[in-house]
């Protein structure tokens, strides 16, 4: 842990107690710095959002943590173990020090219920002091910052696109200037335009607001693109974490420069590649995800 550090995370491990037993998240240790951007990858299955819902306490049996501990620094000076929080000590910490997207959350909004509404609710909630005419102020302060629009909050969400949606999501995370943001595939069900306005979007109130984000994916070159640090996850552990310039041109696990050589080029013929050192073309067939966890030709 340094001064900086917001979010240290120390052997933590994630079981899903089943017979016989799956270890989902094996003794990773990871700290997310103040201000910073981290992002985390690996394939699908590698452990990436079970290490964050369990860092949030928000698993579902069979998973149990079964060691490690999560500590969040607060801006106070007050260190937490998340873990030894009770549930009502911990629902009060969400969103209000670490909030969540979760993935696929642009379908995650009440159909019958306005956006208005929905975001009001977040401060009703967490904010039970505030006025009515307070609380509209803020969401549609939200709407605006998002690029949304207050004029929108009367709108259902099956009036709105899907990138809209996801910015109210990203509103709502937001609503109580968390310094913590953990997003998973926030940008997965959105076309490239979309995707792209949405990345920029993030960066820009990261900057304006000062809040630390883990960014889940397992599109590597995205995060190669928006992030300071970049950890890399595989069955279930942690396998190497640097900056992204570092991942991308030195990157010194096999299964980082596999990933990084499975994805292909926009240029260039077609061929076998494995990424090294300084390289920096790709391959027109790349490699695919074996169930086993390998990547494979």
């Amino acid at each position: 842990m340094t001064n900086d550090d917001v979010l240290t995370i120390s052997d933590f491990s994630v079981v899903y107690d089943v017979d016989p037993p799956v270890e989902a998240v094996r003794e990773v240790s990871l700290s997310v710095r103040r201000g910073e951007i981290l992002g985390l990858a690996g394939e699908s299955g590698c452990g990436k959002t079970t290490l964050a819902y369990g860092v949030q306490r928000l698993l579902k049996a069979p998973a149990v943590i079964s060691g490690g501990h999560a500590i969040f620094h607060d801006e106070s000076g007050e260190d937490i173990d998340l873990n030894a929080l009770t549930d009502d000590q911990m629902r009060a910490f969400r969103w209000d020090r670490a909030s969540m997207v979760f993935q696929g959350a642009m379908n995650a909004l009440n159909p019958v219920i306005s956006v208005g509404r929905q975001l009001d609710d977040v401060f009703t909630t967490h904010r039970p002091r505030m006025s009515k005419a307070e609380r509209t102020h803020e969401c549609g302060h939200l709407l605006d910052v998002v690029g949304v629009g207050r004029d929108r909050l009367r709108s259902y969400p099956h009036e709105l696109s899907g990138g809209m949606r996801q910015r109210v999501m990203i509103a709502m995370a937001l609503a109580l200037k968390p310094q913590l943001m953990i997003m998973d595939e926030p940008t997965t069900a959105l076309d490239v335009l979309v995707q792209r306005e949405i990345l920029q979007q993030i960066s820009d109130l990261r900057r304006e607001f000062g809040f630390s984000v883990v960014f889940i994916t397992h599109d590597l070159p995205l995060l190669l693109e928006i992030s300071d640090r970049i950890a890399i996850m595989r069955e279930g552990r942690l396998v190497e974490v640097d900056t992204a310039e570092n991942i991308y041109r030195h990157a010194t696990h096999e299964y980082t420069r596999r990933l990084l050589s499975s994805f292909p080029s926009l240029t260039g013929t077609r061929g076998d590649f494995v990424r090294t050192g300084r390289e920096t073309a790709g391959t027109a067939t790349g490699t695919a995800t074996g169930t086993d966890g390998e990547a494979t030709r």
